[in-house]
């Protein structure tokens, strides 16, 4: 009759606790539309497509040979990157103890005695148990532990993934800023030979009479002017270099690198459906793995309300009968069977449910908003890609207006009709517009490293 009954209160609880084993779903009201917006569309709506940029290999997005060089030797020798696979090890140990938790817990406990009492021979007892404790997953504790486990684990390769797809992009970005400081500074050079010559002209055209001090002291200001960024710039130089050593996991040196005239990126990107899209990129999947974490936590708080049955028992030999010794050693079995069913813990359970609850509902939250920055990032990647592409055009037209302007104001100023500042403001002018091209065309690249890292891109290499 009592088993009966026992049998009875496990069914029912069994029945009213079906929901602990559901595995998790993402929540159907998650709000996943226009998750980016189109570039050029009125409607803020970005039409869809299967390709995504996102997925392309980083080799065939960086196809400069030293930059595949040196992003080869970051994800082998960098110290985040190799302390995320460390991770990716612990969480995989914590999920193979998940796992065997359900298997029996043994224990062998060989003990042994030695007794006498008033000078009497000694007499010899001992013991050779094993022991074995199984405790019977009837409400989904271990199941839930288990799956929390497995996410966990998933999480760590996420954040594996999003290491190196930062990575990847710091290392073009470093390595593209090289690229533009190196021509910054073979423009300002360059910019510097051509005013030190015009300094000396100046002077020769004071000590002629053609011109007055204050227009040789102004070009002089200007000259030095030019040759105190020079500077800055190698000292820029230095640190990328620096700073790229470091992301690749060698010692501060000299960079080999090509020339950023050289470097290709792909005139048009496509960057895929937004959900699909955004679900695989790291820090989103990290987000939605946390919520994942948290519903399998309320489904142990749940468990909590719930009896344990633990199964027990001994196997062994002993030659202690009682008061008697008996030689040889007999065996002994013992088996126990226990049902905990939490009473006075009901408080404390259930404030731990609603704990987990709240938190569940946090990290719900959390994977909304990671949703929506990451669309944003999209967004504003590809919206600065498209600007610098346009201005691109137009910095070109503008370099090559002021280089005719400085080549017509030196022909008048040999013809007479023009002064020598003129030729000085020109000249000036076509330094400032070609760095800012210059920095144009690094402002593009960059954007598409942005794009290709907000879409996930190297991510599973």
């Amino acid at each position: 009759m009592k088993s009966k009954i026992l049998l009875f209160i496990c069914a029912a609880a069994l029945m009213s606790s079906c929901h602990i084993y559901r595995k998790y779903e993402r929540p159907e009201d998650m709000d996943t539309s226009g998750l980016y917006r189109d570039t050029v569309s009125e409607t803020d709506t970005l039409v869809s497509d299967t390709a995504n940029f996102g997925n392309l290999p980083w080799r065939e997005v960086f196809t400069d040979p030293i930059l595949q060089d040196l992003i080869e030797q970051g994800l082998e020798r960098n110290f985040d990157l190799q302390s995320a696979r460390l991770m990716i090890d612990e969480a995989k140990a914590a999920l193979m103890s998940a796992k065997i938790s359900y298997a029996p817990a043994f224990t062998l406990a060989p003990q042994g005695t030695l007794s006498s009492f008033d000078k009497a021979p000694v007499s010899k007892t001992y013991q050779l148990p094993i022991s074995a404790s199984w405790e019977i997953d009837l409400f989904g504790k271990k199941l839930n532990n288990k799956r929390a486990a497995k996410i966990s684990f998933e999480n760590s390769v996420a954040y594996k993934q999003g290491v190196q797809t930062q990575l990847i992009a710091s290392i073009a970005n470093t390595y593209y800023t090289l690229l533009m400081l190196d021509k910054q500074l073979e423009i300002t050079k360059a910019t510097a030979d051509v005013w030190l010559d015009n300094v000396e002209t100046m002077r020769a055209m004071q000590v002629a009479g053609m011109t007055n001090m204050a227009a040789v002291t102004q070009s002089e200001a200007t000259y030095a002017s030019i040759l105190a960024s020079i500077p800055d710039i190698e000292s820029s130089i230095r640190q990328s270099e620096n700073a790229l050593s470091l992301l690749v996991g060698l010692p501060g040196q000299t960079i080999e690198r090509g020339d950023l005239y050289d470097q290709q990126m792909p005139s048009e990107f496509s960057v895929g459906v937004p959900l699909h899209l955004l679900s695989n990129r790291p820090d989103v999947m990290m987000a939605e793995y946390s919520l994942a974490s948290a519903y399998y936590n309320t489904n142990i708080a749940r468990s909590n309300f719930y009896p344990s049955i633990t199964l027990s028992g001994t196997a062994g030999w002993t030659n202690s009968a009682g008061s008697a010794i008996v030689n040889p050693g007999k065996l002994i079995l013992q088996a126990l069977g226990s049902l905990t069913q939490p009473i006075f813990a009901r408080g404390a359970n259930i404030a731990q449910l609603r704990i987990a609850r709240a938190q569940q509902e946090e990290a719900k939250l959390a994977f909304q908003k990671a949703l929506y920055s990451a669309g944003n990032e999209v967004s504003n990647a590809l919206f600065s890609y498209n600007a610098a592409c346009k201005k691109a055009g137009a910095y070109d037209m503008q370099v090559e207006s002021l280089q005719k302007a400085s080549d017509y104001t030196k022909e008048l100023f040999n013809l007479g009709t023009s002064t020598y500042l003129e030729v000085l403001t020109a000249e000036q002018s076509l330094l400032s517009a070609r760095l800012s091209q210059v920095a144009n065309d690094f402002d593009c690249l960059q954007s598409a490293v942005t794009l290709y890292q907000a879409l996930g891109g190297g991510r599973n290499e």
